[in-house]
């Protein structure tokens, strides 16, 4: 999962080696939070107009956690 949104993350921006991914621990639900990092100057590529490239960044990881039985929650930082 951190590798599939670090692809998705990479492809979208200028600087790919600036692209960083934390992974917190499975809460008391059992959901688990990824928390990606970017370059300032790329914050709005991933972000896109009104939050559309950040909800379909968040559909597809959910979509590919959902085929291996997992919650996620993707956190843009």
């Amino acid at each position: 999962m951190k590798e599939l949104l670090i692809t998705l993350a990479a492809g979208l921006v200028e600087n790919p080696d600036a692209v960083n991914v934390t992974v917190d621990e499975a809460n008391d639900e059992g959901v688990v939070v990824y928390h990606l990092n970017v370059a300032e100057e790329d914050m709005g590529r991933v972000i896109g107009k009104q939050g559309r490239i950040a909800k379909a960044i968040r559909t597809v990881m959910r979509a590919a956690a959902n085929r291996s039985h997992e919650k996620i929650v993707v956190e843009i930082d």
